[in-house]
């Protein structure tokens, strides 16, 4: 398997954690948000996780057909791209940052709902786990529950302004 892909896929060993890998990316992921929220706002963020889902494709089917495992646990760059997915949804207006306090709460809260919702996998997660093989099998479902926790911190924000 090449050592690239590897790096990649499991985020630079972060995916061989001990325990809780993805939780630990997601956790990193979300540390990692903050630069690039203050750097380029929402669309940075967007864009970074669709470079990560592009990039994780690639890396995640090499490293499953080389393992022969169809959703290894260490490959965790899933949960980065996910993870980044649901924090763009972490400003409340394009382009204007939220004072730090409110950047903490929102993205905690991001990366509860993204944990949740890539843990409990209802639909459409549990579909996209099941609908695809390989590198877009391992990526997809964290894509859609990134998705679903952008939705709903958006319903939340708007009930209750942070």
């Amino acid at each position: 398997m090449p050592r690239a892909a590897t790096v990649i896929a499991s985020v630079c060993g972060i995916g061989y954690a001990p325990v809780a890998s993805g939780t630990v990316a997601s956790a990193v992921a979300t540390i990692l948000t903050l630069p690039l929220l203050y750097l380029g706002g929402s669309p940075a963020l967007a864009a970074a996780s669709l470079l990560a889902f592009v990039i994780g494709i690639a890396a995640c089917d090499a490293h499953v057909r080389a393992t022969g495992r169809e959703d290894p646990s260490e490959c965790v760059i899933d949960e980065v791209a996910g993870q980044w997915l649901a924090c763009a949804f972490a400003l409340p207006t394009f382009g204007v940052l939220p004072r730090p306090q409110d950047a903490a709460v929102t993205l905690c809260l991001a990366f509860l709902l993204f944990r949740l919702f890539d843990i409990w996998k209802p639909w459409p997660v549990n579909w996209a786990e099941r609908s695809f093989a390989g590198g877009l099998g391992v990526m997809a479902d964290d894509m859609i529950a990134g998705l679903m926790a952008g939705i709903v911190l958006v319903a939340v924000r708007y009930l209750v302004p942070l």
